[in-house]
């Protein structure tokens, strides 16, 4: 009896959760789905290289173009997240993963690769990389690191959950049948996933998470000229600052370093003679501790100050880059990988604390896109640095020194960074129309 009340009881907490932590499970497995196209690169690789005989070079080049694309387009992703609501440009993003997943599975020529990797999941990734992780802090006024910790896991879940899935499929069917599969499955779960997903509190006529009720404004959703306005305003005012500027650099100098080694980790493991079967475990390795650091960094983020905890991040991910230039053997791999998971799983997932302790609730998803810009372009220059150093030198030990400097000069950009403990803009508002200033709509009707 006891047992079937505790039983009852959980389902009760959870049915009548406030709505923010079902964003942030519906956030997760949105992360987890679209994420592992960056995570599966190495393996598709690999699998390029041996069944079309293409050089390294050109392969990564299609991967360092999708970051690109993606990159350039997150700040307008963010944008129009801003305006429109995040839930609409995600649906377009999930057009545009699914079909690119589809059609990937049909390329026998590399022009392909370029349009169909390229192009039209560099698309998508700008859609979710902006508005998922914006989405789940805008649902919370208080923790938020557990909140960006559950939500940021997500990257580590997906990679060690589907990799080894990946690897599976093709030994059992060919490489085509299992883009396919993907993309069908993939795609699908995308959009169902999208249906329950909200862009802000308001949609549903909530408060965020910890708002403390009488003392905070009521929830209402705005128009988009509008949110437009308030969008252009706050971005004026977050120009303002150091860290608005330094941000987007920390980003992309932490991308230059682990991208080199995510893209070109698995190809470096089969040149000493690991099987491919067992190099893809290094990914589920290193994505596996990057759990674990994911989720910690943002908590530890939101109690201690984000400087500092991403500055330990960074260095940890830099130093253990080192160890690949004494790495031979499969348990050897596997360590570094554990070692490299923590750090670089903590490097990237307190970023949106950061913003969050900089600019507080205005409108971040336009500031962070940029920022997300950075990441990408880091991706892109990482993995196309490494893939030339390798193809001209016939060695990785210069891909690897780069990477740990990328590491370490982004370690040193935050200890430069404005300090956290005050919000950098917080009378941004005081600039506003007076139109812009009251509630656009009232809120929607709210159903616990």
């Amino acid at each position: 009896m006891t047992e079937q009340n505790l039983s009852t009881k959980v389902i009760s907490n959870v049915i009548h959760a406030h709505y923010a932590w079902y964003i942030v499970a519906l956030g997760t497995t949105l992360q987890l789905t679209t994420n592992f196209v960056s995570q599966a690169f190495a393996i598709l690789m690999v699998v390029m290289r041996d069944n079309f005989g293409w050089s390294l070079t050109a392969i990564v080049l299609a991967y360092s173009i999708r970051n690109i694309i993606g990159a350039v387009m997150s700040p307008w992703a963010g944008s129009l997240g801003d305006r429109y609501g995040a839930k609409k440009v995600m649906m377009v993003g999930a057009a545009f993963f699914m079909g690119g997943l589809l059609l990937l599975s049909t390329i026998n020529a590399i022009w392909q690769l370029f349009l169909y990797y390229s192009l039209i999941l560099g698309i998508a990734q700008a859609m979710f990389r902006v508005n998922v992780p914006t989405t789940v802090a805008a649902w919370f006024k208080r923790h938020l690191g557990v909140a960006v910790g559950i939500q940021q896991s997500a990257g580590g879940m997906g990679a060690s959950i589907l990799a080894p899935g990946l690897a599976v499929l093709l030994t059992q069917t060919d490489w085509q049948t299992a883009f396919l599969l993907i993309g069908a499955g993939g795609g699908g779960f995308v959009f169902l996933m999208l249906a329950f997903f909200h862009s802000e509190p308001a949609d549903r006529g909530k408060q965020p998470f910890g708002a403390e009720q009488g003392s905070d404004p009521p929830v209402a959703a705005y128009s988009a000229a509008i949110a437009k306005v308030r969008s252009q305003v706050f971005m004026k005012h977050a120009k303002g600052t150091r860290a608005f500027w330094l941000l987007p650099l920390v980003h992309h100098l932490g991308c230059v370093g682990h991208a080199i080694v995510i893209v070109h980790g698995i190809n470096y493991a089969t040149t000493r003679g690991v099987s491919l079967e067992a190099a893809t475990f290094i990914i589920s390795i290193y994505s596996g501790t990057s759990i674990v650091s994911r989720l910690i960094a943002p908590i530890l983020a939101d109690h201690l100050g984000a400087k500092g905890v991403m500055a330990l991040f960074y260095a940890i991910q830099g130093v253990s880059v080192l160890m690949l230039f004494w790495t031979q053997d499969l348990w050897q791999f596997y360590l570094f990988a554990a070692v490299f998971g923590i750090g670089f799983g903590g490097e990237m997932s307190a970023f949106l604390v950061v913003n969050r302790q900089y600019f507080g609730m205005g409108p971040v998803r336009a500031v962070f896109g940029i920022q997300s810009m950075g990441a990408g372009l880091g991706m892109a220059l990482g993995g196309l640095i490494g893939s030339v150093i390798y193809d001209s030198l016939g060695s990785y030990s210069a891909a690897w020194l780069v990477s740990f400097a990328a590491s370490l000069s982004g370690m040193v950009a935050i200890i430069t960074m404005e300090s956290t403990k005050n919000e950098l803009v917080p009378e941004w508002e005081d600039d506003l129309p007076a139109d812009a200033r009251e509630l656009a709509a009232e809120p929607a009707p709210a159903d616990d």
